[in-house]
């Protein structure tokens, strides 16, 4: 009996002091970790997300960078962090979704290892092609590409890309051969420069090369028109049936009490809203976005079979 009792009373205490915890949160700064190097768009937002924030909560909250290939190293890292609230990640569809679908050996598990808070951006991808091609449009790059495949190739730097363009010649019936680069922009340089054929940019690069006569944006893959790439059409305008919209957003250990989700939830949904947030977003070409932590759950679970079909009907592993 006395033994139960004290059993009891521990048990009691802990909660109490969980409830203390949770009451006073935050009563420190909080770090964002973001599996991307400084001066990227993940980069940036977490930059933005974290001022609003901080000023919000009344905390600083501060960014650290631990970039690796797939963004690996920092989902790790929040991962293995206190699930305290104290450590966050910038999480993007990139290492939360399509590493699900490319590598067979992930050292975290993207539904098991995380809870996703919000959503905070949504961005589309632009299918461009060199400034001064002959290709005014995606039927001119269908039909060349179906006559000359020999001649065609695609460039793209990481798998989202690569799923991405693979979906899209299914789709259309383009052939065209992948050639892998290190980076968004090494991609775009090698379309400006005439190297490959086109290209599925995202918002950052494609902007600067759009803007400055580098590339023409062929199409995006959302659904309506994005507004930082006003003339360029949809894909369903020309005649494909696809919709691809990648996202960014807010991740926290598994195991962070409901409460401090919830409060976080708020939180972003409010600094999203925030007028230099909405600014900034559509300087980076990213549409705000928030949603509640058990629709960002559903979304996460649907999509990765989704592309994980697309990688295995194209045979693309990441780990090979």
């Amino acid at each position: 009996m006395i033994r139960r009792s004290l059993l009891a009373c521990v048990a009691l205490s802990a909660i109490a002091m969980a409830v203390q915890a949770q009451d006073t949160y935050p009563s420190k700064p909080i770090k964002f970790v973001v599996g991307y190097s400084p001066g990227g768009s993940h980069d940036i937002l977490a930059r933005i997300v974290a001022k609003r924030l901080g000023d919000s909560l009344g905390q600083p909250v501060v960014v650290e960078n631990r970039p690796s290939t797939g963004a690996i190293v920092g989902a790790v890292v929040t991962k293995q962090a206190a699930p305290d609230g104290y450590t966050l990640m910038i999480g993007a569809s990139g290492p939360l979704v399509i590493n699900a679908a490319t590598y067979a050996n992930l050292p975290y598990s993207p539904q098991k290892d995380f809870i996703p808070i919000s959503t905070i951006a949504t961005f589309p991808l632009i299918v461009s092609v060199k400034a001064d091609s002959p290709f005014k449009s995606m039927p001119d790059l269908v039909k060349y590409t179906k006559e000359n495949p020999q001649l065609s190739n695609y460039a793209s730097s990481a798998s989202t890309f690569q799923l991405a363009t693979e979906l899209l010649k299914e789709r259309t019936g383009i052939q065209s051969q992948h050639v892998p680069y290190k980076g968004s922009g090494d991609s775009m340089k090698s379309v400006a420069g005439g190297e490959t054929t086109f290209s599925m940019l995202d918002p950052g690069p494609a902007a600067g090369a759009i803007n400055g006569k580098l590339v023409r944006g062929l199409a995006v893959s959302s659904d309506v028109r994005n507004p930082s790439f006003p003339d360029i059409p949809t894909l369903k305008e020309q005649g494909i049936d696809l919709s691809i919209q990648f996202w960014i957003g807010l991740f926290a250990p598994a195991g962070t009490p409901a409460p401090i989700v919830k409060l976080l939830e708020r939180e972003v949904a409010k600094a999203v809203q925030h007028p230099e947030t909405l600014k900034s977003m559509a300087q980076l070409g990213l549409t705000p976005a928030s949603s509640t932590s058990e629709a960002f759950t559903r979304q996460i679970a649907q999509e990765i079979p989704t592309w994980t079909e697309v990688a295995r009907k194209n045979n693309i592993k990441a780990d090979q």
